[in-house]
């Protein structure tokens, strides 16, 4: 419920039937309030935007010390090292680390940052869903002045502080050493088009095509969740293809991987047959048969500064009024994979 009127302890007492002392004592989180009752107060606070008053003041007074982290996936190499920087910085600043896993689903990430919200967390970092259209469900945030970093995974054209690498440098950088290494038709494998990490992978990708005067094809870009089982999928479906492509570069470290078994027991040499690159720098690329070339991603390094950013607005040391883009710098990493050159 969204309103401009000040809200007092009084309607929130008329709206729950109690006395509005009860409602000052349950909002002060008075042992004497019976717990259930103390948490349908606080809900029903929020709701009506209670913390937009007092509520907000004795909030930013009295700290939670703990900070919301909605991530897509935890069962994903760079999400683990990103968190793992998070959880370094919050620690050593007092804090503690409340974390939820959307599953790639928009109603989740919903769900959790009402949740997040519920729980009074005193920040709160988000990696986007794959299908996250917009960001509606973070207005309450906005609207109290509770700090919110977008890492990795963001909306471009909203203006909300965020933490990226840049993944059209990266994506032209893998795809011109895959040119230069003789490449001249290129399977692209992506994740879900509507995220900005494989939109910018997928230009820079484009890019390189177009400055090597390598027509773009639509065909040759295969849009998936990058999952074991699309993976298995798409493998398959190059390996049917009537002019079999001699590149792979796949958004995704453990996805380029299962490709690569795929084509090793269809009787491919790799790289001779066909050069194949990832993404990440995740452990699979550095046991593969052979080592995977891909791009380091700083995974921990992204998530402390995140955290580090965080920390300063819930201290006041930043703006919150202000809004800026980290970006941080990734690297191509060459391994056996990929070096046609070298056979």
């Amino acid at each position: 419920m969204k309103t401009d009127k000040i809200i007092t302890i009084y309607d929130i007492a008329e709206k729950l039937k109690l006395a509005p002392s009860t409602i000052s004592r349950g909002l002060q989180d008075n042992p004497a309030i019976n717990p259930k009752t103390r948490k349908k107060i606080f809900d029903t606070a929020n709701e009506m935007g209670y913390r937009f008053n007092t509520f907000a003041r004795n909030l930013r007074n009295q700290k939670t010390n703990m900070i919301g982290v909605i991530v897509p996936r935890l069962n994903s190499y760079f999400i683990s090292a990103m968190l793992a920087g998070i959880e370094k910085e919050l620690n050593s600043a007092g804090y503690n680390m409340l974390i939820s896993q959307s599953l790639e689903l928009e109603e989740n990430e919903v769900k959790y940052a009402k949740a997040m919200m519920h729980n009074r967390v005193d920040g709160l970092i988000v990696a986007l869903a794959a299908n996250t259209s917009n960001l509606d469900h973070f207005d309450e945030y906005i609207r109290h002045q509770i700090p919110l970093l977008f890492v990795d995974r963001v909306i471009e054209n909203e203006d909300f502080n965020k933490v990226v690498i840049n993944n059209l440098k990266a994506g032209y950088d893998m795809t011109s050493h895959l040119i230069g290494q003789g490449c001249k038709s290129i399977v692209h494998l992506t994740g879900n088009l509507m995220r900005n990490v494989y939109q910018d992978r997928k230009a820079g990708y484009q890019k390189a095509l177009a400055e090597h005067e390598i027509p773009y094809e639509e065909k040759l870009v295969l849009e998936t969740d990058l999952t074991e089982e699309s993976s298995i999928k798409a493998a398959k479906q190059i390996l049917n293809m009537k002019i079999r492509p001699d590149a792979l570069f796949v958004a995704n470290d453990l996805s380029a991987v299962i490709c690569m078994k795929v084509f090793k027991d269809a009787g491919l040499q790799i790289p001779q047959d066909i050069a194949v690159a990832g993404f990440n720098n995740d452990i699979s690329s550095r046991i593969s048969e052979p080592m995977l070339t891909t791009i380091n991603y700083p995974g921990e390094e992204m998530g402390k500064i995140a955290a580090r950013h965080l920390i300063s607005q819930i201290n006041g040391d930043s703006d919150l009024t202000l809004t800026n883009t980290i970006i941080l710098k990734s690297q191509l990493v060459i391994r056996a994979s990929s070096l046609k050159n070298n056979i």
